[in-house]
């Protein structure tokens, strides 16, 4: 017998094609075949909110040769990916295909290896229409809010603006981080710091000011402080008692979808779209040296800790054999999810943890690499065993006023020969040996004046964490609502922060005013909830469409009709340029293709110009000034001032740094580990300093 299967990816198509063999035809179907129309609503509300699905444009070759190869098969699976979006995609085939509803022909992998691969060949069922329903209501909801709400928001706002169920809520959360920051109030306070030795050692420990007489005290002013210290004049500090205790310190769990986005933004700097794409790559496959392509890792969206048991054995024998038994823990770490996870597939983990990031290295790309080694580690590590710490602390008498110093040092390291999560952890902070009735010798003491900080900014870790503890979206919505709501100019990044634009807040301002539902954290929760239920036959998802949208076309209707006639403006951020035609300020707006310099004195004057930052670089080529800038598909570059007539450009960054060849100010530039002059007929190049 011939047998299809169909899988999203080629890259997948590929590694499963090697582990089925003959007899087998794999094909993919290069994400969905069909969707929502993009021209209409596509949703018929009148009538059960049936959707009207349509052939997704360009795609018209593959979905012809997709049915040529289906009609030559004597059997079909259907092998999309396995969550809600890979099931729809599996009923849209089997519409498209002709194929019965209640065929057992849907296969599922939660990892593309060998046993994998035959594992789920092994058990395949009928397609989850709950699964379909979940994933159907999800995208009919996206798709009234977004095409009910857009216009409105063209109207009032400005044309090419959009709103969505989860970005809008994401917007909302970074515009009220932003208030917070602008309304908070610092609050003076005061911390005593002494720096003392004891008899047994010359070395220099810090005991901080806790109280007096054993009762805490908090110093807010200076002449609170100032009170202390001449209390301190001449005093005796005298150790009052010793607490040791042993403290085990346990590793932190596998990755879900989440905390993976959350620790390759903290740790390797990466967007959690970028982390998505690569961890995507990992699990369908790619090509190892002396094995072919081979899945990585596990299944990469997914809330759940849960591992198999022979991924643990798998562990715990590399542990053993790297670091020894003592690094086993007494009994198996079982990490409990969420008591709204969706507990279908395992954890984040490499399929095979034989295969050590250095093994695989030379068959990967950095990022790739960098990305495999983080998955790695943090697995290997979960399931080591605690790491155990000595710690003291020494409470200090001096003349009735109370002071602490504590420490530790590391009995036992345990996972932490592996891998720690991104803390600010402190090194290990060992005290001299004191004991009871030490009279220890003041070095030093001072008064610090400090000031209570606002909350910081989100960045896209921390954005995502917020989301998924308020329950906003899915582990695989966070990346692509972090990109919309940047890429539309709702937010910005500063660095690695998040912040609103002026669009943004007078966007979440409007939407609050009329459509406080839709930017309610707790109201967008209970929806994600209610998609939980579908999903395990809890719910009824035209029920579900129809309570939402009762209450959300009257809103509507209410909102336009109050906001009839009417305008929001969108504040314009002010600059110190001076427009060259007329001599009134420049101000910066935000069109359709992001942010651009404008006269203020529009609309007599119509001058506008692009934004460009200085880099304090010098052309190699004609001497004038090399400016960063953006291509058309926003990727950044470096030219000269003097474009078109200098036709100055490079990928590579601008450093402060001269070439000593040229001597005439010539700007070196760096790649890389390198740093190198780009002048005609220069050549020289030196390696980076690497930072201390």
């Amino acid at each position: 017998m011939s047998k299809l299967v169909i899988v999203e990816s080629p890259a997948k198509a590929k590694t499963i094609k090697k582990y089925l063999g003959n007899g087998y035809e794999v094909v993919a179907s290069m994400g969905h075949i069909r969707d929502l129309p993009k021209s209409k609503l596509g949703v018929d509300v009148e009538h059960g909110f049936e959707p009207v699905y349509t052939d997704i444009k360009g795609k018209e070759e593959l979905i012809a040769s997709l049915k040529k190869e289906a009609k030559k098969s004597d059997f079909v699976y259907l092998a999309t990916d396995p969550d809600r979006e890979g099931e729809a995609i599996s009923w849209h085939l089997a519409q498209m295909l002709g194929l019965p509803m209640d065929e057992t022909n849907r296969v599922t992998f939660n990892e593309i290896t060998k046993t994998g691969v035959q594992n789920g060949m092994a058990h395949p069922r009928s397609i989850d229409i709950d699964l379909v329903n979940a994933q159907q209501t999800r995208r009919i909801l996206d798709r009234i809010v977004g095409y009910k709400l857009s216009p409105f928001l063209w109207k009032k706002v400005r044309r090419g603006l959009s709103a969505g169920r989860v970005q809008s809520v994401a917007v909302a959360l970074v515009v009220d981080r932003e208030k917070q920051i602008n309304g908070f109030k610092p609050e003076e306070y005061w911390s005593i710091d002494a720096k003392m030795t004891a008899p047994s050692s010359k070395k220099q420990f810090e005991a901080s000011f806790v109280g007096i007489n054993g009762k805490k005290t908090e110093l807010h002013t200076k002449e609170e402080t100032d009170k202390i210290l001449k209390r301190l004049e001449d005093a005796e500090y005298k150790v009052a008692d010793v607490k040791r205790s042993v403290r085990r310190k346990s590793p932190a769990p596998p990755f879900t979808t989440s905390t993976m986005q959350q620790e390759a933004s903290k740790k390797l700097g990466f967007a959690a779209a970028k982390t998505m794409k690569t961890a995507q790559v990992l699990y369908e496959g790619v090509d190892i040296e002396g094995m072919g392509a081979v899945g990585l890792i596990t299944y990469m969206r997914t809330d759940s800790l849960r591992i198999s048991d022979e991924a643990r054995a798998a562990a715990y024998k590399y542990i053993e054999g790297a670091y020894g038994k003592n690094y086993i823990p007494p009994s198996p770490k079982i990490y409990k999810s969420k008591s709204n996870a969706q507990d279908a597939h395992e954890a984040i983990r490499p399929s095979m943890p034989e295969l050590t990031p250095e093994r695989v290295k030379a068959s990967l790309t950095s990022e790739q690499y960098k990305l495999y080694k983080l998955i790695w580690e943090r697995f290997i590590a979960s399931q080591m065993a605690n790491a155990v710490l000595d710690t003291v602390s020494a409470d200090i008498d001096a003349n009735g006023c109370d002071f602490r110093a504590t420490g530790f040092s590391v009995k036992f390291d345990g996972f932490t020969v592996l891998y720690e999560e991104s803390k600010n952890e402190e090194e290990d902070k060992v005290l001299p040996d004191i004991k009871t009735g030490d009279i220890l010798k003041l070095k030093n003491i001072e008064g610090k004046q400090h000031f209570t900080q606002p909350p910081a900014r989100y960045t896209e870790a921390t954005l995502i964490k917020a989301l998924e503890e308020n329950g906003i979206g899915r582990p695989s919505t966070y990346a692509p609502t972090i990109s919309t709501i940047v890429n539309r100019f709702y937010v910005e990044r500063d660095g690695k922060q998040l912040r609103p634009t002026g669009l943004g807040e007078v966007t979440t301002d409007l939407m609050r005013q009329h459509f406080k539902h839709i930017v309610d954290y707790k109201f967008t929760a209970a929806m994600e909830n209610s998609l939980d239920k579908i999903e395990v036959g809890e719910k009824d998802w035209v029920e579900t469409l129809e309570d939402f949208y009762g209450d959300f076309a009257d809103t509507l209707s209410k909102a336009e009709s109050a906001m009839d006639g009417k305008r929001v403006k969108v504040p314009d951020e002010e600059t110190k340029e001076v427009c060259e035609v007329c001599g009134k300020p420049m101000v910066i707006k935000i069109g359709r293709f992001g942010k651009f310099l404008a006269c203020s004195g529009f609309p007599d004057c119509t001058n506008t110009k692009r934004i460009v930052k200085d880099t304090g670089g010098v052309c190699p080529k004609c001497h004038k000034k090399v400016l960063q800038k953006k291509s058309k598909k926003g990727k950044k570059y470096f030219g000269c001032e003097d474009n078109p007539n200098c036709d100055f450009m490079t990928w590579d960054t601008p450093v402060s740094d001269k070439c000593p060849k040229c001597n005439d100010g010539t700007t070196l530039f760096k790649k890389g580990g390198k740093m190198f002059c780009l002048k005609e007929g220069c050549g020289y190049e030196v390696a980076v300093k690497k930072e201390k």
